[in-house]
């Protein structure tokens, strides 16, 4: 069962914390607190679902250094920054390095609010993307060797007989592998196939 997205809330002042546990408690969002960045990374999990509401200046670890060190995770929550006024320069950087937005401080309740929802909507998404990747990757450790050889020319566009030459083996024992191989990979058609090739295929 896949856990009830968690609102992560980073920030070194105590007041703005609760006010902001308050925000999301008062719209039903599961929210947790954490005082400093070094917190939250000692608790990071990212299986767990959400967004990260973060504060751009902490002492220690800042919010750009945290957001930078998520960063190398293969998956972790959208970042929206919160900044105060002379922030804005930094906050700009925070969204090129991927944050979802920056709020300026004092924040407006309902601009916050509509932010975290897009957050929890890219989380959504990301997550729904990353969970069809480990699929795919299952199904192709699932073929042997020579299927894989197979599947490789397939999405080329070879035809069998081509396949079978370059294969050295006969037109007949292509169309087994490759009967395998559409099996395995639970594909329904070649387009199918060809687009699964193509969503594991590295950027």
């Amino acid at each position: 069962m896949t856990p009830e997205p968690t609102i992560f809330i980073v920030d070194d002042d105590q007041e703005v914390r609760e006010a902001l546990q308050l925000l999301m408690d008062s719209v039903g969002l599961q929210a947790r607190t954490f005082a400093s960045a070094r917190e939250y990374l000692d608790a990071f999990d990212p299986d767990l679902p959400g967004c990260l509401v973060l504060d751009i200046r902490m002492k220690g670890m800042s919010g750009l250094e945290l957001q930078e060190q998520l960063n190398r995770e293969s998956l972790h929550p959208p970042i929206i920054m919160i900044t105060g006024h002379g922030d804005v320069p930094m906050a700009v950087r925070a969204v090129q390095a991927g944050a979802v937005d920056f709020i300026e401080k004092p924040f407006n309740d309902q601009i916050l609010l509509d932010s975290v929802h897009r957050a929890l909507e890219q989380d959504a998404e990301q997550r729904g993307r990353e969970s069809r990747l480990a699929e795919i990757r299952e199904h192709l450790a699932r073929l042997t060797p020579r299927e894989r050889e197979v599947l490789d020319l397939v999405v080329t566009g070879r035809r069998n007989k081509v396949i079978a030459a370059d294969l050295g083996i006969s037109q007949s024992t292509v169309e087994a592998h490759r009967a395998k191989v559409m099996d395995k990979m639970e594909a329904r058609s070649l387009s199918d196939l060809m687009r699964m090739m193509l969503a594991v295929q590295p950027n």
